[in-house]
C-alpha cells in the first residue's frame, strides 16, 4: 500500500467523479483508476460503487476514509514540519553565551531573530567559556558565546567583536582618582577571577597582563558570574578585571578604569562544524546583518 495510492483515493472519495479527481491530481483518468482497483484488491474490499452515472462509497470505503484521512494529513504535516526545520524555518536552536555577551550582542540579536524567525524556539543558557566548549562538542549547544577561546578542535570559530578590558576598584580604592592604570599598579593587589577551568582564554589573558610584575596580583576570591565579580568588589575584598562592557551594569559601590595600553578581549561565536540554517540565520542577527 503505497502513500500516493491512499492520497488517490481521498481525492476520489471527496470528489465521487474520477474524471474530477483526475484533474485535481493533474493525472489523467486511467492510473488514477488503476492506482484505485490496486487500492481494493490489496484490501480485499470494494472501496467504491460504479455506475455510469455516479460514484459512491461502500461502506467498506467510507470507514477507510474516515480512518485514514487524519493519518494522511499528519503525514503530509510532517512532511511539511521537516521541510520547514531543513530550511531553518522552524524547530529550535540552543545558544549558550557568556554573561558579558547579554549586556551588548545577545538581547537585539533576539529581537531580530524572533521576528525572522518566530517559529524557531530559541533556547538561552547563560553559561562559562568553558561550560559551552563542553555542550558544543557533546552535542548539547547549537551556538555559543565565548570569551578568548583559543583553538578548540572540533569547533569552528568566529571573531564577533573586541572590546577592552578595564580595571574593576571599590569606589573608595586609592586608584580610583586616577584617569588610567598601568598593569604595575596593581602589583600585589588582591583580586577576583573567574575559576580558571571555567574561563580559561580570558583568565588567562587577563593573567598575562601581569606576568612581569615581580609580584603579580593575588587571587583572594573566585566567582562564576560578571554580576558576584561585582559584588565582591563593592564588598572591598578585591579588584578585579572584566570586559568594558561591565560598565553598563550599574553596581553602587564600583568604579572602572581602562589600562594605559588598551589590552583586549574578544567575543567569539562557536559552533560544531555542519550547516544549519536557523543557526546561521542566528549569527547573521549576532553580525548585525540584514537576513537572506
Amino acid at each position: 500500500m503505497e502513500l500516493r495510492q491512499l492520497r488517490y483515493f481521498l481525492v476520489v472519495a471527496d470528489e465521487l467523479h474520477f474524471g474530477r479527481a483526475a484533474e485535481r491530481l493533474h493525472i489523467t483518468q486511467p492510473p488514477l483508476t488503476v492506482a484505485v482497483k490496486g487500492l481494493e484488491r490489496e484490501l480485499g474490499v470494494q472501496l467504491f460503487d460504479r455506475t455510469t452515472r455516479r460514484v459512491t462509497l461502500t461502506a467498506a470505503g467510507q470507514a477507510f476514509k474516515d480512518r485514514i484521512q487524519s493519518a494522511v494529513a499528519d503525514l503530509d504535516d510532517a512532511a511539511g514540519d521537516v521541510a520547514d526545520v531543513a530550511a531553518g524555518k522552524s524547530g529550535k536552536i540552543r545558544v549558550g553565551f557568556v554573561s558579558s555577551a547579554s549586556y551588548t550582542t545577545v538581547p537585539e540579536a533576539i529581537r531580530a531573530f524572533r521576528q525572522r524567525r518566530p517559529r524557531i524556539d530559541l533556547v538561552l543558557h547563560p553559561l562559562t567559556s568553558g561550560e559551552q566548549i563542553e555542550q558544543l562538542l557533546d552535542g548539547n549547544l547549537d551556538l555559543g558565546l565565548i570569551r578568548d577561546p583559543g583553538d578548540v578542535p572540533g569547533l569552528n570559530l568566529e571573531l564577533l567583536s573586541t572590546e577592552d578590558l578595564v580595571v574593576v576598584l571599590p569606589e573608595t580604592h586609592r586608584l580610583a582618582a586616577a584617569k588610567e592604570v598601568r598593569p604595575e599598579d596593581l602589583e600585589g593587589e588582591p583580586m577576583i577571577l573567574f575559576p580558571y577551568r571555567l574561563m580559561p582564554g580570558f583568565v588567562a589573558r587577563v593573567l598575562r597582563l601581569f606576568e612581569s610584575l615581580p609580584t603579580p596580583p593575588v587571587v583572594v576570591q573566585q566567582a562564576i558570574h560578571q554580576e558576584t565579580v561585582l559584588g565582591l568588589v563593592a564588598a572591598g575584598l578585591g579588584v578585579s578585571v572584566l570586559p568594558e562592557s561591565v560598565q553598563r551594569f550599574q553596581m553602587p559601590g564600583v568604579t572602572t578604569r581602562r589600562f594605559v595600553n588598551r589590552p583586549q578581549t574578544e567575543l567569539h561565536v562557536a559552533r560544531a562544524f555542519g550547516r544549519s540554517p536557523a543557526v546561521d540565520e542566528f549569527v547573521r542577527c549576532l553580525r548585525g546583518e540584514t537576513p537572506e
